[in-house]
């Protein structure tokens, strides 16, 4: 499963933590939060504590697995090449302008 917002992370939450049986107040005991928080977390709110994310996610046995969208240009050395700024600049100038109302 793809997460790329607050709301599919308390989707995916709310549905691993019904899938196991649990209620809210039993995974906000477990994961050392409130019961509030967890409902919150569960609406998508985007503002949450990572590491109160975290173990709420121990709590429900996942992992996570970290991968890049996109391949980083390396160096012969292994380490990332600085962005091009010129062609970012380029392509900045060619988006048409959006009006402000």
């Amino acid at each position: 499963m793809r997460i790329r917002t607050a709301t599919d992370l308390g989707a995916f939450i709310r549905e691993r933590r019904t899938r196991l049986g649990m209620d809210q107040i039993a995974l906000a005991k477990k994961a050392g939060t409130s019961r509030k928080w967890l409902v919150e977390v569960e609406q998508g709110k985007p503002g949450a504590e990572i590491g109160l994310i975290l173990r709420a996610l121990k709590s429900l046995e996942i992992s996570i697995d970290v991968e890049a969208d996109s391949p980083v240009e390396t160096t012969s050395q292994g380490k990332a090449k600085a962005p091009d700024i010129n062609s970012v600049l380029d392509s900045l100038k060619k988006r048409p302008l959006k009006k402000q109302i």
